[in-house]
C-alpha cells in the first residue's frame, strides 16, 4: 500500500481531507462513478445524521412492529398474505409490506449505506484481484431477463416453481441448470467439492453466480491460481439451510472458506446480507436474483454478480479514500497504518469513524489532534476504535479465546459485551439489540454503528459516524462523552492518562 501516494496532506485547520486526482485515478475510478458514489456517501450521511436524534423512539416502534409482522409471516397467516404484494409468495416482499408504515423510515438508512456501498465496492472492484477486475460493474443488470420464472419483479428475487418433493441434490442442481452452466464447469474442477455437494449427509447454501454474473469477468484476465478458484467457490458455499426466511434474519453466514486470520483457531469466512427497500444484496454489492431454489440437501439462490474472498481490514480501508481518508491519514501519521498492516494478529473489530465523524468534532479539535504535538493523543483515540482479537458481528461473535466450534451467536433482545481496545485499561462497551432481521449496535452508549459487517480477512469493520472518544473519570465514575461540543482542553484530560510522561 502506498499510503502517501494515496493521500493528501491535511490543511493545518481541519483534518477533513478529500482526495486528489491522482487518488482517483489510483484506485481506477471512472469520473462517473466517483460522482455517483460522493452523492451517495453525502445522502447516506444526511440521512443518518437526521435519524440518529430521534432512533430511541424509532426503535421501540420498529421493534413492536417488526415482531409482530415477522410472527405473521412465520405462521403464514392469511392476514399477512392479504396485506403483501399481489400475487407475490415472496416472504421479504411481505415482511416490507405488511410493516411498511414505521420501516420504510428505518430501511431507508439501510437502503442509502447499502446503495452507497454496492456502488463503492462497484468502483473499486478494478483493485480487488487482477484475474477478477470487472466483476463488480453493472450491478442493476437484470440477469434472467427471458421472461420466465426464474425473473424477479420490481428488483425483488424470484421463487422458481417447485412441485413435489425436491429429487436432486444442490450440485445436480446447479449442473442441469441453463443458468449456471460456467459454475458448473468450475465446480467440476474440484472431486471432493462435487462430493460434498452431491452428499445428502449434510445441508448446503449456494449463493450461485449465475452464467451472466460469470460473463463479468473479462475474457483476456489471468487464470485464477488452483488455489484461488478453490477459496472462490467456497466463498459462496454456507454449511448449512439458509432458505430465504432465515436470510431475512440473519445478518452474516459463515461460509466453507476457513481462514486462519480470525481467530487463535481456524474460523469460517462469513459473508453478510443487507436487506432494504431496493432488494436484498450478499456482502453490499451482489444482488440476489433468485430465491429458494430446493434440493434433498439444502437450497440455493441466484446472485447477480460473483462474490470476492475479502481483504485484509487496513487494505479495505484503503480501498474508500472518500470514506476513510481522515481515518487513514491518522493512521498513517501515527505508525498504526503499518503496525495494523504488518502485525498478526487473530482477527479482531475496527469501528472505523467516517470522513463526517470526524468533521463533527470541529476544525481547532482536528487541528490539534493533527498537529505535531497532537499527535501522541490522536494515536491514543485511534487505538481506542481498535479491538485486537475479538471480532463481533451484528449477529457473531468469534472470541479471542474461542475454537471455531465454539463461535458465540449474538442473541435476540438486549446484548452486552464490553471490548478490550489497543488502549491500555479502556473497553469499548457495546449494545447490541437484536428483534427479528432488524439489528442495532451502539457504542458507549452514543455512538451508532451507521453500517454493518463490512467483512474482512482478518476481521470486521463497523463504520461510525461519530469518533468514539475514552471517558474521563469523575470519583469513581466514568463520564462517557456523548457528542457535544468538545474543546481540545476536554480532549487532552481525556487522553493524558493514555499519553507517555515524557512526550507531555
Amino acid at each position: 500500500m502506498k499510503f502517501s501516494h494515496i493521500l493528501p496532506l491535511v490543511a493545518a485547520s481541519s483534518a477533513f481531507v478529500l482526495p486528489s486526482q491522482e487518488t482517483f485515478e489510483e484506485v481506477a475510478i471512472e469520473e462517473n462513478h466517483r460522482d455517483t458514489a460522493d452523492g451517495w456517501y453525502e445522502r447516506v450521511v444526511s440521512e443518518k445524521d437526521r435519524l440518529v436524534s430521534d432512533a430511541e423512539e424509532l426503535f421501540d416502534d420498529v421493534k413492536e412492529i417488526f415482531e409482530d409482522a415477522w410472527s405473521k409471516v412465520v405462521d403464514n397467516s392469511e392476514d399477512v398474505r392479504g396485506k403483501a404484494v399481489e400475487n407475490s409468495e415472496d416472504v421479504w416482499s411481505k415482511v416490507v409490506e405488511t410493516s411498511r408504515n414505521a420501516l420504510d423510515e428505518a430501511l431507508e438508512r439501510g437502503s442509502d449505506a447499502s446503495d452507497y456501498l454496492k456502488n463503492s465496492f462497484n468502483e473499486a472492484s478494478s483493485s480487488f484481484q487482477s484475474w477478477m477486475d470487472t466483476v463488480a460493474e453493472d450491478i442493476h443488470e437484470d440477469i434472467l431477463d427471458d421472461g420466465g420464472h426464474h425473473g424477479g419483479h420490481h428488483g425483488r428475487p424470484a421463487h422458481p416453481p417447485q412441485h413435489g418433493k425436491p429429487n436432486m441434490t444442490v450440485y445436480q442442481l446447479i449442473n442441469e441448470s441453463k443458468y449456471s452452466e460456467k459454475l458448473a464447469k468450475l465446480i467440476n474442477e474440484f472431486p471432493d467439492l462435487v462430493d460434498q455437494l452431491n452428499s445428502t449427509n449434510a445441508n448446503y447454501t449456494v449463493f450461485a453466480p449465475t452464467d451472466k454474473a460469470l460473463d463479468k469477468i473479462p475474457d483476456d484476465a489471468p487464470e485464477p491460481s488452483k488455489e484461488q478458484l478453490r477459496e472462490f467457490l467456497e466463498y459462496h458455499i454456507v454449511p448449512d439451510f439458509a432458505p430465504a426466511k432465515k436470510v431475512l434474519v440473519s445478518h452474516t453466514f459463515p461460509t466453507l472458506l476457513v481462514s486462519d486470520s480470525l481467530g487463535s483457531e481456524p474460523h469460517p469466512q462469513r459473508i453478510s446480507r443487507q436487506l432494504s427497500l431496493k432488494g436484498l444484496t450478499i456482502n453490499f454489492f451482489a444482488r440476489v436474483v433468485a430465491v429458494d431454489i430446493i434440493g434433498t440437501n439444502g437450497v440455493i439462490h441466484g446472485l447477480d454478480t460473483p462474490l470476492l474472498p475479502p481483504f485484509k481490514t487496513i487494505k479495505t480501508v484503503d480501498l474508500f479514500p472518500t470514506v476513510f481518508s481522515t481515518l487513514e491519514l491518522g493512521l498513517g501519521k501515527t505508525g498504526l497504518l503499518d503496525m495494523l498492516n504488518t502485525t498478526d494478529h487473530a482477527g479482531g473489530t475496527f469501528f472505523a469513524p467516517d470522513n463526517f465523524a470526524f468533521e463533527k468534532l470541529g476544525p481547532k479539535v482536528n487541528a490539534f489532534l493533527f498537529s505535531q504535538y497532537g499527535l501522541k493523543y490522536l494515536k491514543a483515540l485511534l487505538e481506542y476504535h481498535v479491538v485486537p482479537d475479538n471480532t463481533l458481528y451484528s449477529d457473531a461473535f468469534y472470541k479471542a479465546s474461542s475454537s471455531a466450534v465454539e463461535v458465540n451467536s449474538v442473541p435476540k433482545g438486549y446484548y452486552h459485551v464490553d471490548l478490550p481496545t489497543l488502549l491500555k485499561d479502556r473497553s469499548l462497551s457495546v449494545d447490541i439489540a437484536r428483534y427479528g432481521g432488524f439489528i442495532s449496535i451502539k457504542v458507549n452508549a452514543f455512538a451508532n454503528v451507521a453500517v454493518q459487517d463490512a467483512v474482512t480477512k482478518d476481521g470486521v469493520i463497523q463504520v461510525m459516524t461519530d469518533v468514539i472518544v475514552p471517558p474521563k473519570k469523575l470519583g469513581n465514575d466514568l463520564h462517557y462523552w456523548t457528542g457535544e461540543e468538545m474543546s481540545v482542553e476536554d480532549l487532552k484530560e481525556r487522553l493524558e492518562p493514555f499519553v507517555a510522561k515524557s512526550d507531555l
